[in-house]
């Protein structure tokens, strides 16, 4: 008889099945695709060395030497510069017959591309694009380790925000701000302490997870499905618990993930939004003005955090950035201010909250400069309010009680 033994379930799957051995063509040419294993290329030498100085981004462009992107700064590497034909003779080959019509139709093919260093396979995210009339590329690496709150000097209230089974929770900030960082940590917390499915679309993957305790699909947009709106009609057919929907760019993958979110899904996005409070007013702005009230009340009910982010350069040795973040937490208040339209209440809202987890960038950036990661200067140079934070350096509690 089967057992249950630590949420494990444990079944006899040996007896013999059906097979129908006709082999459809369609499936066969899939299987085939999928299977593939790329020969060893020359190209791989660069990425190896992409790898090995521990760099992000891999640029290579012709009359140039490969050039690496290592602690934000690009660097040569020590050979001549790379000719228009060898050029073709390095990235050419990377291509398959379907990345071959869309470079040629489109002036560019984005993939990606699996490199065996040292015995670890590393994943590339490829764009190899046309420029003067010659071909180029710029690949990103794709990190095996995710960093956890503590490496990341992110606020241990993140911490709450993973333990909710429902809702939304969205990271806003603009490119380059670390939002897939944060939610990547946030998502192994949870691999790390539940036996749970994460779903992922994502464009692309920038982060590829060790799965511990989690069951963790990722989905690669361009790749593993066409586009969000098909890969969010299939995602709820699939059995996710927490779902990462990659970026809010239009209304209607924001409106199926607040459908997700409603129905007992965890979901996790990103949005273009420069603060916590704005981020309402950019949802808003993916929708026609009739629908505002509707969506409030979708917020309101459903959203459990908004988390801004930008990085800034650190003074503390071995360490080139560090995150300043301004948290709001979906609370009563909030979900009032939100209710009536009073999006300018909700900044002091954030001040206010400081007990229940909640931070503005003020409070961040003083936080940041105390525990020796950034210099003032710096500081005060992305301080929303320099005053404030003046103040807040100097002591001075600037919330404003009784705004409700």
């Amino acid at each position: 008889m089967a057992t249950l033994e630590d949420k494990t379930i444990v079944e006899d799957f040996s007896a013999p099945t059906h097979k129908d051995h006709s082999q459809d063509a369609a499936a066969e040419l899939l299987k085939q695709r999928l299977l593939v294993k790329h020969e060893e290329l020359d190209v791989d030498k660069y990425f190896r060395a992409l790898v090995k100085l521990e760099g992000s981004d891999l640029h290579m462009k012709v009359g140039r030497p490969p050039m690496i992107r290592v602690r934000n700064e690009l660097r040569p590497l020590n050979r001549p510069p790379i000719d228009a034909e060898e050029m073709m003779d390095l990235l050419l080959p990377m291509m398959n017959e379907r990345n071959k019509k869309i470079f040629y139709e489109d002036g560019g093919a984005d993939f990606a591309y699996t490199v065996d260093v040292d015995g670890v396979t590393w994943r590339f995210r490829v764009n190899l694009l046309q420029q003067m009339g010659k071909i180029g590329m710029v690949s990103r690496r794709v990190n095996n380790k995710i960093p956890d709150f503590k490496g990341l000097f992110l606020p241990q209230s993140l911490e709450g925000l993973c333990l909710h089974d429902q809702g939304m929770i969205l990271l806003a900030g603009v490119t380059g701000s670390g939002k897939s960082t944060t939610i990547a940590s946030m998502l192994n917390y949870i691999n790390q302490r539940e036996r749970v499915h994460i779903l992922t679309l994502e464009d692309p993957i920038e982060f590829v997870f060790t799965e511990e305790k989690a069951v963790i699909n990722q989905r690669e947009i361009g790749m593993d499905v066409k586009d969000f709106k098909i890969g969010m009609k299939h995602a709820v057919r699939e059995d996710p618990d927490i779902m990462l929907v990659g970026e809010m760019r239009d209304e209607e993958t924001f409106m199926t993930a607040i459908h997700a979110a409603e129905t007992g899904h965890l979901v996790f996005g990103t949005i273009h939004a420069s603060t916590s409070p704005s981020t309402i007013g950019r949802i808003l702005d993916l929708f026609q003005e009739e629908m505002h009230g509707a969506i409030r009340s979708a917020l309101a009910f459903n959203m459990k955090g908004i988390v801004a982010q930008k990085l800034l350069r650190s003074i503390k040795p071995g360490v080139a950035r560090v995150p300043t973040v301004e948290i709001m937490l979906f609370t009563a208040m909030i979900r009032k201010l939100v209710l009536e339209s009073q999006d300018s209440k909700l900044s002091d809202a954030i001040r206010i909250g400081a007990a229940d987890g909640m931070q503005d960038f003020t409070m961040s950036l003083k936080q940041l400069i105390d525990d020796g990661l950034i210099d003032r200067p710096t500081a005060f140079e992305v301080a929303p309010n320099p005053d404030a934070l003046k103040m807040a350096l100097k002591g001075i509690n600037v919330s404003q009680p009784g705004i409700i």
